[in-house]
């Protein structure tokens, strides 16, 4: 068994690989790719993901459209819980199953959305393989704009749940 601070290294080392990266969101999350999403850091407790303004996510309004904002928000807590969950023994099931946003200004430029939960979704990812009873997490992901100002705020619930294994 990989312990947990070996599997999120590995895990982090996997994100940080350009190639590697680009080919698992291009087979898993092909809009993602399309969009032109980055995770520019992945630690222990926080993730940093980017989404530039371009052709493929504009709105009618000459701003990032709200679904691909989503997107990079999602990115910034779906990788944290990936990275506390990789190669977990049992093996945990993650899932969205609430979000909550708030726009405050019009997205232009790179926007960089910052997720600060991982610890708090490591706790819920150690609890689930515990118990093997699922648990609900929220994660906080803001975006800021090239200026430091906030463009949008969303909340994530993730359900994490741990897989039973089978008996022998």
């Amino acid at each position: 068994m990989i312990t947990q601070n070996k599997s999120a290294e590995s895990f982090r080392k996997l994100v940080a690989s350009p190639a590697k990266f680009k080919l698992f969101m291009l087979s898993k999350l092909p809009m993602a790719y399309m969009a032109d999403l980055r995770v520019t850091s992945i630690e222990e407790d926080r993730a940093t993901v980017t989404i530039p303004y371009k052709y493929l996510n504009k709105n009618p309004f000459n701003s990032i459209y709200f679904a691909c904002l989503g997107m990079a928000a999602e990115l910034s807590t779906g990788v944290l819980c990936m990275m506390h969950v990789y190669k977990s023994d049992p093996a945990v099931s993650m899932l969205v199953v609430h979000m909550e946003a708030d726009f405050t200004k019009k997205a232009v430029g790179k926007i960089t959305f910052i997720c600060e939960d991982g610890k708090t979704i490591q706790e819920a990812a150690e609890r689930t393989k515990a118990t093997e009873e699922g648990v609900t997490v929220v994660a906080v992901s803001r975006g800021i704009d090239k200026n430091n100002e906030q463009v949008a705020e969303f909340r994530f619930t993730w359900s994490l749940k741990a897989k039973s294994k089978p008996l022998s």
